[in-house]
């Protein structure tokens, strides 16, 4: 069984950092997707970042530049490094993975992601 499951989030203030880490257990195939995504009640869920099967990495425009996502594949872990956090970076963020053991895949649309973790909630006060 494919089990995701995020830590590290938490209350900061504008300005500044935390990191997520998301392990993974279960997964077996070679070939994946995987990504962070956020979302708050009421909103449309969003990709933050995401490394797609070809190793690229995607970010949303509203975090490039601060934001920075990592796998390491021998401890399977995806991790998400936010710096100069705002509130509008206030959510709860979901880890999440594609399985494409046939071909290429990109994490989008969201809900093409095969597996998700509960998630982990990040608050950022100004």
């Amino acid at each position: 069984q494919v089990q995701l499951v995020e830590s590290g989030g938490g209350s900061v203030q504008a300005g500044g950092s935390l990191r997520l880490s998301c392990t993974v257990s279960g997964y077996t195939n070679r070939r994946a997707c995987m990504g962070w995504f956020r979302q708050g009640p009421g909103q449309e869920r969003e990709r933050v970042a995401s490394i797609d099967s070809a190793g690229e990495k995607i970010y949303a425009d509203s975090v490039k530049g601060r934001f920075t996502i990592s796998q390491d594949n021998a401890k399977n872990t995806l991790d998400l490094q936010m710096n100069d956090l705002k509130p509008e970076d206030s959510d709860m963020y979901y880890c999440a993975l594609e399985d494409c053991p046939f071909g290429y895949c990109s994490c989008w649309p969201s809900n093409a992601m095969d597996y998700w973790g509960k998630g982990t909630l990040v608050t950022i006060s100004s």
